[in-house]
């Protein structure tokens, strides 16, 4: 497929560099982030092994059936259900700011710069739903999970980034997180609006009207956490005891902070906020889910069910197939009808590497399998395992793509980080700046007169050794 040529003057940059702020804001996200997954990576190979060693399986599932919790508030949960509606409920809290930021600060706020992360993940989420969907219509399997495959999680992405040592320059990196932060929220929607059965409108109703508190004391200035925690707490148990999934609660006071900044501030409270929750997200809460859900028979049986079964083999299409095709077809057909360059930096393989980094889905992926087969556990098992092995055959592949690229990627990141003159700005910002060709100019003067002396120096020693030999030769025997 050719890549999509400028037609005039008015061409836009794809995935062009990022603006400075948004750099550092991409930067020490995914830091976080990168950590996060790691700790996400060794938590399901633990769930993993905890849950397939004979001597210990047994205690695995007696361990995430233990109920705990208030019975008279409806809240007597099994210790895996705390993990997916009250664990998770934090990491959509985020996945909220981060959304409300990226409409009025971040890339999103420009119509015709979110026209691609939007389009890219829309066909990245109907894509692999399709991909079910024939594969469960041909083979008769349900339809149930059609939603299983078309989440990416951006921390276990991460984590294979971190492990095989590729760096992925600013631009692609800050695609990877626009791409999953639409993608929570087209998640977030599918939760809400499919796995919604029964819903008890009055316990729906207290949780609107602590919504509408909660909105109201952040517009009013007051802050303490003594004042936010615990009306969150009580709205996260409305919801859960509405009937609508309790995660909604999170993202809805993630997207009620405010994340522009005002006069004087160095940080919006929404930035503030989540820097200091996003840690508790990436290095608590999704690793225990992980913990609590990961955990599932991986026998030789177990295995060729996957590959047997139209629901799971449709699942493994769906992450590694549909994904791929779903955001490199829609980054191709963005550039193509808008007009779009593709920076001159990277080439459309880059693209291709990062659509099929995005098929591993993980964190929300498990959740939605978990609520699409809720009545069938033996099916749920498959689908988890199904979810395992599609994210793993994605970033394998994911990987031999990555490490084609990763001399040129290594290149890109090192260029993005010089910063010769040591004032804190990468020189690549500071191209057009002539003060910053002047102090590089006295940089480079003060250089070439240090070797000047250097070289003054070391011809004198090799004059006065020269000397010396002469001496000695002339001196009689």
């Amino acid at each position: 497929m050719a890549a999509p040529s400028p037609t005039d003057h008015k061409s836009r940059k794809l995935l062009g560099r990022l603006s400075l702020p948004e750099s550092r804001y991409i930067a020490d996200a995914l830091r976080t982030e990168t950590v996060g997954g790691i700790l996400l990576l060794v938590a399901a190979i633990a769930a993993l092994l905890w849950a397939n060693i004979p001597a210990v399986s047994d205690s695995y599932a007696s361990v995430r059936s233990f109920h705990i919790g208030p019975a008279s508030l409806g809240l007597d949960l099994s210790l895996q259900h705390w993990a997916a509606d009250g664990l998770l409920a934090i990491f959509f809290f985020v996945a909220g700011i981060e959304l409300k930021r990226e409409l009025v600060a971040g890339d999103l706020r420009d119509p015709k710069a979110a026209a691609l992360p939007v389009i890219a993940a829309l066909c990245g989420m109907a894509v692999p739903a399709l991909v079910y969907a024939l594969v469960n219509l041909t083979g008769n399997g349900s339809m149930d999970g059609w939603a299983v495959p078309t989440a990416t999680d951006i921390a276990f992405a991460l984590a294979v980034l971190a492990v095989i040592g590729t760096s992925l320059p600013s631009a692609l990196r800050a695609f990877l997180l626009t791409l999953a932060v639409v993608d929570d929220l087209f998640a977030i929607m599918i939760i809400a609006v499919f796995f919604t059965s029964e819903i008890d409108f009055l316990a729906l109703g207290g949780a609107l009207v602590g919504l509408v508190l909660f909105w109201f004391l952040l517009r009013r200035g007051i802050r303490g956490w003594y004042v936010y925690v615990p009306l969150a707490l009580v709205i996260w148990g409305l919801m859960y005891n509405s009937g609508v999934h309790a995660t909604i609660a999170g993202v809805a006071m993630g997207l009620m902070l405010r994340c522009t900044r005002a006069e004087g501030e160095r940080t919006s409270p929404g930035e503030h906020i989540e820097h200091l929750v996003r840690p508790v997200s990436a290095g608590l809460a999704v690793p225990l889910f992980a913990l609590l859900s990961a955990g599932v028979s991986l026998s030789d049986e177990a295995i060729a069910q996957v590959f047997t079964r139209p629901e799971t083999l449709g699942v493994v299409l769906g992450l590694v197939v549909g994904k791929a095709a779903g955001i490199f077809g829609g980054t191709w057909l963005a550039a193509r009808f808008t007009r779009a360059e593709l920076n001159e930096d990277l080439a459309w393989p880059d693209v291709l590497a990062v659509a099929t980094l995005a098929g591993i889905g993980f964190t929300v992926s498990l959740l939605i399998g978990e609520l699409a087969f809720a009545g069938d556990e033996t099916l749920t098992d498959e689908i988890k395992a199904a979810v395992l092995i599609g994210s793993l055959i994605a970033a394998v592949i994911a990987c031999v793509l990555l490490k084609l690229r990763n001399r040129r990627y290594r290149t890109l990141t090192e260029a993005e980080e010089r910063d010769e003159d040591h004032d804190g700005i990468p020189d690549i910002y500071e191209e057009d700046k002539p003060e910053h060709h002047l102090r590089m100019a006295k940089i480079y003067e003060d250089r070439a007169a240090e070797h000047r002396r250097k070289a003054e120096k070391a011809a004198a020693a090799a004059l006065q050794t020269a000397a010396g030999s002469t001496t000695e030769a002339d001196r009689p025997a």
